[in-house]
């Protein structure tokens, strides 16, 4: 919820380290959940931040992608779309559940569990600035960057 400081949270990264929530403080922080690597949406979107990552970083922001796929499929989806960010692993959907982005969708005329496309920004001391959830991935990216930017 806008407003309301997010509860730390720590999570497998590739690049073979952990990312943890706390050790982002001093800058804003851009965590976008996608419903699972390697898929054309998720990719789409992978791409419109990669795109954008250096502009990010000149506003001061840090930019990371969850999903529920594991590090081994997090690292391929990286390298093979060169994403210049880290994408973090939430196998138990912990993290998803934190910012309650898991939802019954609709696939194929069946209800199925899965990540509810949604991008969050947190500001420099922690705090929820902006959620977009149900999110469609054109024009997304540059959305959030000019929020990120207008922080």
């Amino acid at each position: 919820m806008p407003g309301k400081a997010v509860k730390d949270f720590s999570l497998p990264s590739t690049g073979g380290g952990t990312f943890k929530l706390s050790d982002q403080r001093g800058k804003t922080l851009v965590v976008y959940f996608y419903p699972k690597d390697n898929t054309p949406g998720c990719t789409v979107e992978g791409t419109d931040f990669r795109d954008r990552h250096k502009e990010f970083v000149r506003a001061g922001a840090e930019l990371v992608g969850v999903s529920r796929d594991s590090l081994k499929s997090h690292e391929g989806f990286k390298a093979k779309m060169n994403f210049p960010f880290e994408l973090l692993a939430d196998e138990d959907e912990t993290v998803c559940k934190l910012f309650d982005v898991i939802k019954l969708k609709n696939m194929y005329g069946k209800k199925v569990r899965g990540i509810e496309r949604s991008t969050f920004a947190i500001d420099a001391n922690g705090v929820l600035a902006r959620e977009w959830r149900g999110v469609k991935v054109p024009g997304h990216a540059q959305e959030v960057l000019d929020f990120v930017k207008a922080l």
